[in-house]
């Protein structure tokens, strides 16, 4: 029996045989020489046909995917023909290497460039890889990197997962995943919990682990144990047979009636329809990059009032929230963003492109009020990367402009929570974007392995910067009543946490927005405690002095947890 230790990411604890993701794609030779028929011209058009290739397949598997998973492939789909990556390779086909090794060799360029930069740019690396080997299988006519068939359930051992592999896993096979790098913040960790499978990241080692060794795996406590003993196999057994979760009624609040409405993050109409199937009283994230991603051009104001009225249309007269364009660090687009950046973490981003490029916000504004015009929902718009009270008045403006009359913010920065009260004295709400938020106070890297650690949203600082946000939102309230209540939600992946959605709300947070899964869970738990008990959590959990010890105290106290296996 050998035990490893990782950083748990998804509840669950299962038993079942290991499979290791298949071997990567072989490099190619680097002394191949094109053919003797080939021709320059020719191999650069076989490249861009294999290229092309890549993305519709990866663009064919995101129109069944949804929510994380359809953004990672579309994403991914839009880096098979990076120009960037494709204007590398036609350099060394001119040179006179070989098709496949020049997309290769590409692929590293790229890669190294985008590592140089750090931040969310580093992130890509992973998503540049990963479509080179894409295409030098297309190329050479190999199998695709992917998943590996079984003909059981199994558990995924593997370094990383690229995104588009992590975003097409079958959870009926795939019963639990675990790698040796990546963070609570990575695609694997974010995915996983979208798909309600248990996970472990950043456990060193667990890449090695033999084909069809068994393991136990503890989503929960971040424990891989090869060749389990007695006490694994009950666990797992008593986790199989465990209470099941609640549906969720459809009304978020604490035993003794205090109301927390429980919302969704969407990114499309087809999103927004299951999460209403799901239960979820109104969308409290819809991210707008399904209309610009994949694109060389904006969308036209036409086509973005579609895609937002799909959306509305499934929240009849109930609260939907809409961030404008996040675009700029892991997210560029060609027509907007700077891929030059030498930070672009700390770059040109969300609100920020509005800076640079004057015109893209007003335009989606005008697509957002036409759509709000032609449907029922009560929509809120908030503005990502916003650090200062004159960007949050700057918005409010624009916003009225476009007839929009409920302006708000995210707050992912530091300073947005820190100057929360001058700001939200000049819109009407702030959402929490607990990732972001997380990342930047902690200065950590939310894909690193070795980092995972302090990428945790139950860091002390963290929140106390979300208490700070709250009681910013209360004075500013205090300050101008007659301008209604600032309400703060969260919309971070914290709030899918049923011990730390508990916290939140005991903090004085007015709403909390999760994947449509997680509803039940959070749910069922906020409902077990009263508000003065999540007010009681919530100040243990901010005098704690390490995330471990937030975390160990608080879920002590909600035994419901143990019972349904969260």
């Amino acid at each position: 029996m050998r035990t490893i230790q990782g950083i748990g990411v998804s509840a669950g604890r299962v038993l079942g045989p290991s499979r290791r993701m298949p071997p990567p794609v072989p490099e190619p030779d680097a002394e191949a020489k094109p053919g003797p028929d080939s021709t320059v011209d020719g191999e650069k058009a076989r490249l861009k046909e294999a290229a092309e290739a890549v993305r519709g397949d990866l663009l064919h598997r995101a129109e069944t995917a949804s929510g994380d998973a359809k953004a990672v492939l579309d994403a991914t789909a839009m880096m098979a023909s990076d120009p960037m990556l494709l204007k590398a390779a036609g350099k060394h086909i001119n040179a006179g290497m070989a098709t496949d090794r020049a997309i290769w060799e590409a692929g590293m360029e790229v890669a190294a460039m985008l590592q140089s930069l750090g931040g969310y740019m580093a992130e890509r690396t992973q998503d540049v890889l990963d479509v080179r080997s894409r295409i030098v299988a297309e190329l050479n006519g190999l199998p695709a990197p992917g998943i590996p068939a079984s003909d059981v359930p199994f558990i995924l051992t593997a370094v990383e997962l690229a995104p588009a592999d992590t975003a097409t896993l079958d959870p009926a096979m795939v019963i639990g995943l675990v790698t040796s790098e990546g963070g609570p913040q990575s695609h694997t960790a974010i995915l996983a919990r979208s798909l309600g499978l248990p996970a472990v990241v950043g456990a060193p080692g667990a890449d090695e682990v033999a084909d069809e060794a068994e393991i136990y795996l503890d989503g929960t406590s971040g424990t891989v144990v090869v060749e389990p003993g007695d006490e694994e196999r009950a666990a797992a057994q008593k986790y199989a047979s465990r209470s099941s979760l609640p549906v969720f009624n459809g009304t978020g609040a604490t035993s003794d009636g205090h109301q927390v409405p429980l919302l969704a993050n969407v990114g499309s109409g087809k999103d927004a329809r299951a999460a209403a199937e799901a239960g979820a009283e109104g969308i409290g994230l819809l991210r707008t990059e399904f209309c610009f991603l994949g694109r060389d051009t904006e969308p036209t104001i036409e086509e973005q009032v579609a895609a937002y009225g799909a959306v509305f249309e499934a929240f009849p007269g109930r609260k939907v929230v809409i961030r404008t364009l996040d675009a700029g660090a892991d997210k560029p687009l060609p027509f907007l963003t700077d891929a030059t950046e030498p930070n672009p973490a700390l770059g040109v981003r969300g609100y920020r492109t509005d800076y640079v490029s004057p015109g893209v916000l007003a335009r989606q504004l005008e697509a957002i009020a036409a759509a709000a015009g032609a449907h029922t929902a009560d929509v809120w718009v908030m503005a990502p990367m916003i650090s200062t009270a004159e960007e949050a008045a700057d918005f409010a403006v624009m916003c009225a402009g476009a007839g929009l009359g409920m302006p708000g913010v995210m707050v992912e920065v530091p300073a947005a929570a820190l100057m929360s009260e001058a700001i939200l004295s000049r819109v009407r709400f702030a959402s929490l974007g607990t990732n972001d938020l997380t990342q930047y106070t902690m200065a950590s890297d939310r894909q690193l392995g070795s980092l995972a650690s302090l990428n945790d949203p139950w860091q002390p600082a963290v929140l106390q910067l979300i208490s700070a946000t709250v009681a910013g939102a209360a004075r500013a309230t205090a300050l101008e009543p007659a301008a209604g209540t600032r309400t703060v939600g969260v919309c971070g992946e914290a709030a899918a946490d049923p011990a730390l959605a508990v916290v939140l709300a005991g903090m004085g947070v007015n709403t909390l927005s999760m994947t449509p899964r997680a509803l039940s869970g959070v749910g069922a738990v906020l409902g077990s405690v009263t508000l003065e008990e999540a007010k009681e959590l919530a100040a243990r959990a901010l005098a704690a002095h390490s995330a471990a010890e937030a975390r160990t105290i608080v879920r002590s106290r909600l035994p419901l947890l143990e019972q349904l296996g969260l």
